[in-house]
């Protein structure tokens, strides 16, 4: 039996309301609905896609959704049980030249897809009415969706790569930390914004995958370099540990690099990081703290210089104590130390101090702090403040 309700045309963003009009000349009784936001010229509004795609799927509303199949899929799957009592659901290009009935087949799927395509000028992708499956698209070769990680440096715009400027403008979804999301603002009415805690790494690498698999333009979004501490290693570990074929042959994955907090603070204060120097996350989240503090003490006895990330937190305060007191077995009080403060960012902070001087309570958890080799060197600069660099040259004069 044909479902005997209206269809819902829905629309993603405001590129899709002129083929959802032409929808509507043949569907006259068909309704336009779209997000709150990028779709103001739409007669009925949703909050959210994919809650909007629920509730008419439930409510036995016909859909006619303007959007990537996989979007649509993905918000219906968990409510997808007997074939005969589902709604007819449509997938269609936003441009018009596909249309895809997903669902709903024995209930007037295919006859609401010839209504559509003829609408559309577009022959419609299906078998026959009687198959519970639906093979496409000689007329419409599925799109590949591409993910891109970038890292935003380490606040301000200038300090932005091109390409990861470009990125952000050609994407459909943001996907990230929420302030880091806001960082990398503002966006276009039709962009749609995905922010998140930022303890759910795995979560958001999973979620950008499944949208670029099914077609779609998306963002993953770190501060500094994605690889250092960041969503890049999320993304690879999510893809390598899943058996879904078309994350690996579906989407296109870059990584593009951004400057790290290391770097800007090190740039800041003038050359701290000059000769070898490591980077470590005083963190114990992923890691056990006996491990951090022996990699500090084999990275100390190398004389390396030290880029601690993480160093403090409420959860943590003690350890931040604990590996200053071992740095100090290693080093001399007088060995130079830069603190930087949300660099590039309204509030930044850079101050030089010695290793002696250091206390716990100078550092935040948005603070990096660059601990200087036997090697490196601080001197006054002209209008106040220390100018910190390290050698080129180590246990040999330069010339």
């Amino acid at each position: 039996m044909e479902s005997v309700l209206a269809p819902a045309i829905l629309c993603l963003g405001p590129e899709g309301l002129e083929t959802a009009r032409r929808i509507r000349a043949g569907c006259p009784d068909a309704a336009i609905r779209g997000l709150a936001g990028p779709v103001e010229d739409a007669e009925i509004r949703h909050d959210s896609i994919e809650a909007a795609l629920r509730d008419l799927y439930r409510r036995d509303v016909p859909i006619i959704a303007l959007c990537a199949a996989g979007t649509v899929i993905r918000a219906l799957g968990p409510l997808l049980g007997d074939g005969l009592a589902e709604p007819p659901v449509l997938a269609v290009a936003e441009d018009g030249s596909a249309v895809v009935p997903l669902l709903g087949l024995r209930r007037g799927a295919v006859a609401l897809s010839r209504i559509v395509g003829a609408s559309l000028g577009t022959v419609p992708a299906f078998t026959s009415p009687e198959e519970d499956e639906v093979q496409c698209r000689p007329s419409a070769p599925r799109q590949r969706g591409r993910l891109a990680v970038i890292g935003l440096g380490p606040g301000t715009s200038g300090l932005m790569a091109p390409e990861v400027r470009e990125e952000l403008r050609r994407a459909r979804h943001i996907i990230g930390y929420e302030t880091y999301v806001r960082m990398a603002g503002p966006f276009r009415p039709d962009q749609i914004i995905h922010a998140s805690d930022n303890r759910v790494e795995m979560d958001r690498a999973r979620h950008a995958f499944a949208l670029a698999a099914g077609g779609e333009d998306v963002v993953v979004v770190s501060s500094g370099d994605p690889g250092i501490f960041a969503m890049a290693s999320a993304v690879l570990e999510a893809l390598h540990l899943s058996d879904e074929p078309s994350w690996h042959s579906d989407v296109e994955l870059v990584i593009l690099p951004g400057i790290s907090a290391a770097q800007a603070a090190a740039a800041r204060a003038g050359a701290p990081l000059g000769h070898d120097f490591c980077t470590i996350s005083l963190s114990d989240n992923l890691k056990p703290w006996p491990v951090i503090l022996d990699r500090l003490d084999h990275a100390a006895t190398a004389d390396l210089v030290l880029a601690l990330y993480n160093p403090i937190s409420v959860a943590r305060p003690w350890q931040l104590g604990e590996a200053l007191d071992l740095l100090r077995r290693h080093r001399a009080d007088a060995t130079p130390v830069v603190l930087g403060r949300d660099v590039g960012r309204p509030g930044e902070r850079i101050s030089v101090v010695t290793l002696g001087e250091l206390r716990p309570d100078m550092v935040d958890m948005r603070t990096v702090v660059i601990v200087g080799s036997s090697t490196t060197r601080s001197f006054p600069r002209h209008g106040g403040g220390s100018w910190v660099y390290t050698p080129r040259w180590y246990g040999v004069s330069p010339d």
